[in-house]
């Protein structure tokens, strides 16, 4: 039998809001997944750590601060010193869509802004994911 999706659910930065992370959390959760949340106030090696001692296939972020160009490439940065190749990254919250292709260039497989619906990002990580 294959062993479920393994996601991590995290808030990188400053932010203290996660209503929308807490909203993810329980569609991955009601859509078969396992899920590992972070809790507020991540720093990206916190992130990493997670990710690795979880041995999860996803790492989901949520971001509403502003410092998405910072800390989502830090990231992706942190999980390719690792060597770790096999984990999906997506990312999502307030992020202007100037900023998509960025974000997508430093290894952001997608970013899901305000309003889109959870199936979306569920069938996008399903459609792309890495297993291991």
């Amino acid at each position: 039998m294959d062993r479920k999706i393994r996601i991590l659910v995290a808030k990188p930065g400053l932010d203290g809001h996660d209503r929308g992370a807490k909203v993810m959390a329980r569609a991955f959760r009601d859509d078969g997944m396992e899920v590992v949340y972070t809790g507020l106030r991540q720093t990206p090696e916190q992130i990493v750590q997670a990710a690795i001692q979880e041995d999860v296939d996803v790492v989901a972020m949520s971001i509403l601060s502003g410092a998405h160009n910072h800390l989502f490439p830090r990231v992706t940065e942190l999980l390719a010193a690792k060597g770790v190749d096999d984990v999906l990254v997506v990312g999502g919250g307030v992020i202007p869509e100037d900023d998509y292709e960025f974000l997508k260039s430093k290894g952001v497989a997608a970013i899901f802004g305000p309003g889109t619906p959870t199936k979306t990002t569920i069938d996008f990580i399903r459609a792309n994911l890495k297993r291991k």
